[in-house]
């Protein structure tokens, strides 16, 4: 099987600063705008992931040889966390795209790369992961969506769910059995997305994330080329385990940039926001929750950071990539529920961003692994190594 792509080493300070000030163009006057009108009408922006195609930020931790930026992951995540703080729709969305490309730009071979990766990367198409299924969500081993050979073809059969961008995606990363029952009897596939006998089914009704579509994917006997297989043969699984490691990091980095807009918007508030003759902000008790909140998102950002300086440096990061996306995105929950408070009435109003903010949250505590698997990964990962050295 082929390896996952090295990665360079971190770019000169100049390079990444004028990435980092791009993106923050980027979001300012594109993304963010339009986010509260868009996501009320569950509006998709689909252009504003061709505008990010065309400016080189929807392939940042890829080779540039295929279309990507050749950047550090690191650096990847810190324009994830400026395109998430704009609007979470298009900062997940990101990921989940970078997510899709995966099993290809890691374990695809030569020829599959260099025939489908760079459309992916810089030809302003939108990918999409499926691997969770109504019956198989935290248990991904025990997925039924099967994929039988015909000749030269495989032909799919089966039902995803909870696919972020279902059925509006360009692609989509698909692990399907191929086996026998169990973890070894899974393949990846590649999946155009508008294959014959794929359907998508009514988008979920959520409780955030309107602008971002939710959908079942029904796979009626697909056909797809052996071509498309990527990696070797029963090995699906074991590449999906490293892509959501990857991605665990980016739900992380969408966290804290959900979480910086959350304190921005309460930090902006209390200071206009008068009682008893004076600002709130002037107050202890509102002092001390604005730090309190305040030291969580970077210490977050400190963990989520360090987990990606292990992965640009070719080292496990399993355990650190769960750390970072439990601890990111539980903090996002209590900024987002905590800046509602600070602001009372007009926090709980949908004329401001807070309770967006807030039902947006939730969703990172669960994509990617809930935390409750996030903390059975740490502890499996802490076990391990204490048998390991006796």
């Amino acid at each position: 099987m082929p390896s996952e792509m090295p990665t360079r080493p971190a770019p000169a300070g100049d390079e990444a600063d004028e990435l980092l000030a791009l993106a923050r163009r980027v979001a300012a006057r594109e993304v963010r705008p339009p986010a509260a009108e868009e996501e009320e009408a569950g509006v998709f922006p689909r252009e504003t992931f061709a505008l990010l195609s065309r400016t080189g930020l929807l392939g940042l931790p890829y080779p540039t040889e295929y279309g990507g930026g050749d950047q550090p992951y690191a650096h990847y995540l810190r324009v994830l966390e400026e395109l998430a703080a704009a609007r979470l729709t298009v900062g997940l969305g990101v990921s989940v795209h970078t997510l899709a490309c995966h099993a290809l730009a890691g374990f695809g071979d030569a020829a599959q790369r260099a025939r489908w990766l760079p459309a992916m990367l810089g030809g302003e198409l939108l990918g999409g992961y499926c691997l969770s299924e109504p019956t198989a969500g935290s248990d991904a081993a025990s997925l039924r969506t099967r994929a039988v050979r015909d000749g030269d073809e495989w032909v799919i059969t089966g039902t995803k769910a909870w696919i972020t961008h279902g059925g509006i995606a360009d692609f989509y990363t698909v692990l399907a059995r191929t086996g026998e029952e169990g973890p070894g009897g899974i393949s990846a596939f590649l999946v155009p997305g508008d294959a014959p006998g794929l359907t998508a089914a009514k988008p979920e009704r959520k409780m955030g994330m309107g602008g971002s579509p939710t959908a079942q994917l029904h796979f009626d006997g697909v056909r797809v080329e052996d071509g498309r297989r990527l990696g070797e043969l029963g090995r699906g699984l074991s590449i999906a385990l490293a892509a959501l490691d990857a991605g665990r990091l980016g739900i992380a980095a969408c966290a804290v940039g959900l979480a910086r807009a959350a304190l921005e918007e309460a930090t902006a508030f209390v200071v206009r926001r008068r009682q008893f003759g004076r600002p709130i902000s002037d107050f202890q008790g509102t002092r001390f929750l604005l730090a309190d909140l305040a030291t969580g998102i970077e210490a977050g950002r400190a963990l989520l950071f360090s987990a990606a300086r292990l992965k640009d440096a070719g080292l496990p990061f399993t355990a650190e990539a769960a750390m970072a996306k439990l601890f990111c995105t539980d903090h996002a929950m209590r900024v987002t529920v905590d800046a509602v408070q600070l602001m009372g009435g007009y926090g709980y109003s949908a004329d401001y961003p807070a309770e967006r903010y807030l039902r947006e949250a939730k969703v990172l505590q669960i994509v990617e692994g809930t935390n409750q698997i996030q903390r059975l990964v740490i502890a499996r990962q802490l076990l391990d190594g204490a048998c390991a050295g006796d």
